[in-house]
Parts: structure tokens; sequence; C-alpha cells
């Protein structure tokens, strides 16, 4: 689904030493403890391993050299153009263990934080406008209102939290997984930021989605860099949370071991989605949940703590939603409530759409459909629920009597006897059970 909406402007790539903005002494070291754990000994390669320009690379060498930690080899490698090789000296591979007992952190050079904060205003999602049909195509696999297209284009354009509610199995989290859809566009995430002199790893493959086709050889002498190989092109990330959710996952994680420190599921989102579903199934209340993202809602940012208890903060950009089956004035109080920009009541559909929905499923399904048990269902069944219709039902139902066809070992089809078998299972009885 291609919904661009937006160019995102990207990090240029640093062009000189000067420009990298970290500390020479954390850089030396990263460009040390890489060639000691990669085994690499072309300025190319290690140019690869630390995701800078070659030339950038090559200053950090020839600045090794100058004291005495790395030497050449002597040798020209003809497979990568004729280029001289470098490797440790003994001070090197000293200083090498001594800066991994210090962090083991290696690889990709760091992206200061400060100007990992100008790259985040530069693909802000508040900076996206999605249109009308924009966000009806990326919700083009539910059946909804033109009320509440309405009511949610806003809230996605404006980037702000959103909070939807209402009774279950209504689609809540389709149409969260829809909101994400609809973005669309691609970011820059730093595979690591560096604050004080800590390394906090950010990109993280099971969160961010790599752009396949911004793919380019970093070993390649004569590419055209297009941005900042210390970053990773990806698609809008979307965080999913349910009832698992914990206050502690929105803290720094600290490795006692790497002596590194990994982003906290806030921070990886930053530019996309993050998804609180199940709101009020999670061991803190919903307020406390609410409490915490008080400062990021309301002020953009948010404030971390490194293990030497200092604070200090990080770009907060992401539209968060909240998604819960319970009334909103049961789990927050009116100040909570405030805070969080947009409300969205997310109710059942009517019979027409109800109708609607049955049909497409029952199609995707293969399953025909018979008026005679839709008669018996709308008669005789869903008044003994008060005709409540709710978006999971014909999914349940449907996939039910396709399920007692297959056991039965019959053709795929309707009628009021298994709609009832079909029915039944939809629903526990009350009843006191005899221990």
């Amino acid at each position: 689904m291609n919904m661009q909406t937006t160019t995102v402007l990207a990090p240029p790539p640093p062009k000189r030493l000067e420009e990298m903005q970290l500390p020479l002494v954390m850089m030396r070291d990263i460009i040390l403890k890489t060639i000691f754990r990669k085994n690499v000994d072309m300025v190319s390669d290690l140019a690869a391993a630390v995701c800078l320009p070659v030339p950038v690379t090559q200053e950090l060498v020839d600045m090794g050299r100058t004291q005495r930690l790395i030497e050449a080899t002597g040798t020209l490698n003809a497979n990568n153009s004729n280029e001289m090789g470098y490797q440790l000296t003994d001070a090197g591979k000293a200083r090498a263990l001594d800066a991994l007992a210090q962090s083991e952190y290696f690889g990709p050079m760091p992206v200061p934080l400060e100007v990992y904060r100008e790259q985040v205003k530069r693909q802000s999602v508040r900076n996206l406008q999605i249109t009308r049909a924009q966000l009806t195509q990326a919700m083009g696999h539910l059946v909804l209102p033109d009320s509440l297209i309405g009511n949610l284009g806003p809230a996605v354009s404006a980037g702000r939290s959103i909070l939807m509610y209402g009774p279950p199995g209504n689609g809540k989290s389709s149409i969260s997984n829809g909101i994400r859809d609809a973005l669309g566009d691609r970011i820059y995430v730093p595979y690591a930021i560096e604050y004080a002199g800590q390394v906090i790893t950010v990109y993280d493959p099971i969160v961010h989605s790599k752009a396949q086709d911004e793919v380019q050889d970093p070993r390649s002498l004569r590419r055209v860099t297009r941005f900042d190989s210390r970053y990773v092109c990806c698609n809008r990330p979307t965080v999913i949370t349910g009832g698992e959710l914990s206050l502690d996952m929105l803290d720094l994680v600290y490795s006692p071991t790497a002596k590194t420190y990994q982003a906290p599921l806030q921070l990886k989102s930053s530019g996309g989605v993050f998804i609180v579903d199940d709101l009020g199934r999670q061991k803190e209340p919903p307020q406390s949940i609410v409490n915490r993202w008080i400062v990021p809602l309301e002020e953009s940012k948010d404030i971390l703590a490194l293990q030497s208890g200092e604070k200090f903060e990080v770009p907060f950009d992401t539209l968060v939603i909240f998604s819960t089956n319970f009334h909103p004035n049961e789990i927050f109080d009116q100040a909570a409530l405030r805070r969080i920009f947009f409300k969205i009541k997310i109710d059942g559909p009517n019979q027409e759409n109800f109708l609607r929905i049955f049909a497409m499923v029952a199609e995707k399904r293969g399953m025909p459909l018979d008026e005679a048990t839709l008669v018996h269902l709308f008669r005789s069944k869903f008044p003994t629920i008060d005709n409540t219709y709710a978006n999971y039902q014909p999914t349940f139902l449907i996939d039910q009597m396709i399920a007692i066809c297959e056991f039965e070992g019959i053709p795929y089809q309707m009628s009021p006897e298994l709609m009832d078998r079909a029915w039944a299972n939809m629903f526990v009885k009350d009843e006191t059970i005899v221990k």
C-alpha cells in the first residue's frame, strides 16, 4: 500500500570529523573496539561497520595512528581498490580491551542526542496531513460509518493522543492498525544515540521495518550517499502493547553486562504510533499509566534517567492511541481526560452495517449466504441479547458454521440449525458449577 503523505528530509551524511559532534575519545574507542571485535583491516570495511563515510573513517584511523594505537600493515589489498591494510598495535589492543570493559558497544557510530532532536523535527508525526481518502483507503477492510472516519481524520492529522473506547469486539484494535497504515511514508531511525558519553540503542528490527529499496552498499567507495548511514530508512514504526504493559517498560533499559542502554518503547516509536491496547487490563491502574504520559503528551518531550540518576530530556514525537473497553469516566479522573486530546467512541454496527460485514466475511470464507438463516438470526437470536450487534460476530458465527460443516463432511452452507449451534458457542450460560 503506497500512501506517502509527505517527503521527509533525510539526515545529511557528515563530510568531516569536526561535523560529528561526538567526543573524540568515544569515536576513537568505537573504532578500536570495532576493529578488535570484527577483525576488519580495510578502511572501507571499517566504514561500513561504523556506518560512516570513508573519508571520516580515515580521519579516525589517522588519529589512531598518530596515537600509535593503529598501524599500517604495509600491504595493499588488490580486492579493495589497492587499499592499505591496518591493524591494532599492542597498545591499541590494550586500549580496545579497556574500552570494552567500560562499554561493550561497537559498530554503528551513535548520533548525538541534539543532532537526532533536529531529525525528529524534520520527520515529525505532526507534520503529516491525512486526507479522508487516505484514511478511508487504509480502513478499506473495515465497515465504518462516515461519521467515525470524520472524527478519526483530524485526530490522526493532529498527531495528538487518541482515546478509543466502547464495547469489546468492535474493531478498536483494527482501527488502530488502520491508522498506522494510513501514515504511509518513511522516516530515519538511528542505530544509536549518544548522551553524556552514554550509548542508547534505538533501532530495533522487531519494531522497525527497514525500507528495502533504500538499501545500498556502504562498502562502495564511489557510491552516492543519500543520507547519513548511521540511520536506517524505515516505515513509520508502530509499537503495540496490551495487558503486559508496565511502567518500567517506559524507562531506559540498562544492560549491566554490555554497559549500554536500550531506548524505551516510546522512544523507539518516535515518528510513528504507540498503541496501548486493552487499557485497564494492566497491573498498574489506567490512571497511573496516563499520569506517566502527562509530560510527554503536553510538552512533546520525555524525561529519562541514567543509572547515575541523572535525568535528561528526549524528544517525544508519537501518536499515542489508548484503546479500552471501559467507559473513560470509570478509569480516569477529569484531569487525565483533559490531557487526552481526542476521545472517540467506537460503537457496534447498526443492522445494515452488520449485514455488510456478514456478507463480506461470507464471501471471503467461501460461505454461501442463505436468506432464511439470516431471517432466523435477526428474528430469533439477536432479540435475546437486546439486538446488540458487534463487529466480531459475523466472523465468529461464520467460522463456527465452517468448522461444523468440515466436521460433518458437508459442503459449506448455512442453515437455521447450523446458526443455532454457532450461536451457542458465542456465549456461556450463567450457572453455578457444583464442585
